[in-house]
């Protein structure tokens, strides 16, 4: 993990704090982050996520799957199933069934959504 060695490095020095520092600050030892920060040894999970809260930035961009310090953006399209009962309550819990539109709408939703599933 290369790229998370130079993304935890950069990050630190951003702010021009000592690795002993950033140990403290993360209850780690500075033997750790050195390892870290030099490729010897991988971080925890624990401690990417720590470096992503401290340092307001994505745990994508730590690894190295994104140049976004804010992260990657995905662009989820749910898959409609006729069968999905969850998604049929879900619609049921968007419309006033009272409502002289009720059925269209839901109906419209559902075209929409299944539309966005074809595509993908």
């Amino acid at each position: 993990m290369k790229i998370a060695a130079q993304r935890l490095r950069s990050l630190r020095r951003s702010i021009r704090v000592p690795q002993h520092k950033i140990a403290e600050l993360s209850g780690s030892s500075q033997s750790n982050i050195n390892r870290y920060e030099h490729d010897i040894a991988n971080p925890p999970l624990e401690m990417i996520v720590w470096y992503a809260d401290y340092f307001n930035v994505s745990v994508d961009y730590i690894l190295g799957r994104t140049d976004n310090p804010a992260g990657k953006l995905y662009d989820y399209i749910p898959q409609y199933s006729e069968e999905d009962e969850r998604f049929k309550q879900f619609i049921e819990m968007c419309f006033d069934p009272d409502s002289p539109m009720n059925g269209r709408l839901k109906q419209t939703l559902i075209d929409m959504v299944m539309k966005g599933g074809a595509e993908t």
